[in-house]
């Protein structure tokens, strides 16, 4: 294991003592002890690799606060046939398994496990909120390793810790507050996939001697390597189209996507919480896990506001000019934006967005079908199979994550500066909160063909400003304007 150690030296991370100390419900517990716990990152003290523990009481469907005591269990009565579809039963891998400490990764290594596969569960630590002295009494791993560690005990499945911090800082939250300071909207799940788990992650342990790596995504691939066949991987939409998460995997590469497996793309969400609790995995009754992983129990405002700061702005009606109150940033706002603008006789929708100006615009008419757009430019392409789809293909076309689709056509050439690959989309349908910075996934059938970042909406339907409020958004001098128009509902009751 000590190549397999050196293999992930180049990982930097903070170096925080108290923050790798073992978590005192860990370390309390009898069932192992704190030498059986590995850290794997570079010159860290030994925190967390965690072998199975042995103990004389039964695996507990809720885990009682601080107790980690989960034994091996037979389960051997469970027929998981039916659910491994996507495990590649039976060909004896060697798989590295993201695990989270949640419902679907852990259901995801027990599907491999059941497969037959020799599985190592690696729990990926991104947290780096140092300066945010004040969550330090409840550390956010400190829970997910807990149960990360009992589930991997049910199994016999030793569980690495790694230390990705400084790889997710420099990767993933600096390109974050980089676009925001643009007026963009980016896509923290994309880039997490692209440039952590299936990027630094997976360079480390293709040197380890893994076939794959696994997570609890909800998507399919399809390797026709596998079978003797040649072409490309392919990634393919999961049996739960609610929880498919091909949108948040578009982005990578093909390199990327040969070296993955996804158990769950066969099964539903409900079908996952089923087996979690016929497993009895300790974590059978946790909650999904919901907003920007890295940023745990601090607000986004928060984040927001220590990294990129405040500066005073004002907040316009897009069609008539009015001056209807003050804003902290046009950074904390997102097109489609309706909450946080407390503003009276509402709702509000944010509109449009002025950077240079710092003024944000607002509508209560977002929702007019002739404010709708349908037309886009996509930069920063990635096509799995290399090039764009011809023109005669059926395409279709995601631009958030969700079930919806949009039949479109797609017309690729070069930019204006003939640097990059740029395409020009367009939809079916109008739609209504297209964002520049979030990406736009496109799909032939059931296929996940690639995807890219919207640069902009390009049609004549952009939400109209009027001239008077561009011309106030210009002013240099704001005081003038004085006080805020107050605008009420009279109409409701």
């Amino acid at each position: 294991m000590r190549r397999a150690m050196a293999a992930l030296r180049p990982f930097s991370v903070v170096r925080n003592p108290n923050f790798y100390h073992l978590p005192s419900s860990l370390s309390s517990s009898p069932s192992y002890s704190r030498s059986s716990v590995r850290c794997v990152a570079s010159d860290l003290p030994v925190s967390a690799s965690m072998s199975s523990a042995s103990s004389p009481s039964p695996v507990h469907a809720s885990l009682p606060p601080g107790d980690v005591s989960c034994p091996p269990t037979s389960f051997s009565s469970i027929n998981l046939d039916p659910y491994i579809g996507c495990s590649m039963p039976g060909r004896h891998l060697k798989v590295a398994v993201l695990l989270s400490g949640g419902v679907d990764s852990s259901v995801a290594l027990r599907l491999l496990h059941a497969a037959g596969h020799s599985c190592t569960a690696f729990y990926l630590k991104i947290w780096f909120q140092e300066d945010f002295t004040n969550f330090w009494s409840e550390c956010p791993w400190d829970e997910d390793l807990k149960y990360a560690k009992a589930v991997c005990d049910q199994v016999n499945v030793p569980l690495e810790v790694v230390h990705l911090s400084g790889e997710y800082w420099r990767n993933v939250v600096s390109h974050i507050i980089g676009e925001y300071r643009c007026g963009h909207t980016p896509n923290p799940d994309v880039l997490c996939n692209t440039r952590i788990k299936f990027g630094a992650f997976l360079e480390a342990v293709e040197k380890m001697g893994f076939d794959y790596i696994a997570s609890g995504h909800y998507a399919r691939v399809k390797h026709p390597s596998v079978d003797g066949q040649s072409g490309p991987s392919l990634l393919i939409l999961s049996n739960d189209m609610v929880k498919d998460q091909t949108y948040f995997l578009s982005h990578l590469s093909q390199h990327q996507l040969s070296h993955l497996l996804f158990p769950l793309g066969c099964i539903s969400k409900d079908e996952v919480r089923r087996l979690a609790n016929l497993l009895d995995l300790p974590n059978n009754d946790r909650k999904d896990s919901q907003g920007i992983c890295f940023l745990g129990k601090v607000k986004f405002s928060e984040f927001i506001a220590k990294h990129i700061g405040e500066k005073e702005g004002i907040l316009l009606e897009a069609e008539t000019g009015d001056y209807l109150g003050n804003h902290r940033g046009f950074w904390f706002y997102t097109i489609g934006q309706r909450q946080g603008l407390r503003l009276p006789g509402g709702p509000w929708y944010v509109v449009e967005k002025d950077v240079k100006n710092n003024v944000v615009f607002v509508s209560r008419d977002y929702f007019s079908l002739e404010k709708r757009r349908c037309m886009f430019r996509v930069g920063s392409l990635k096509w799995f199979s290399g090039s764009a789809p011809d023109d005669h293909d059926e395409v279709r076309c995601k631009v958030r994550h969700g079930p919806n689709f949009y039949d479109c056509s797609i017309k690729v050439g070069q930019s204006d500066d003939g640097t990059e690959e740029i395409a020009v989309v367009h939809l079916s349908e109008d739609d209504q909160g297209l964002a520049a910075g979030q990406f736009a996934a496109f799909y032939h059938e059931n296929v996940c063909l690639g995807s890219g970042i919207i640069l902009d909406s390009w049609d004549d339907k952009c939400f109209p400003v009027c001239q008077k409020a561009l011309g106030i958004a210009s002013l240099q001098d704001k005081s003038a304007l004085g006080r805020p128009i107050r605008i009420l509902n009279l109409g409701s009751s």
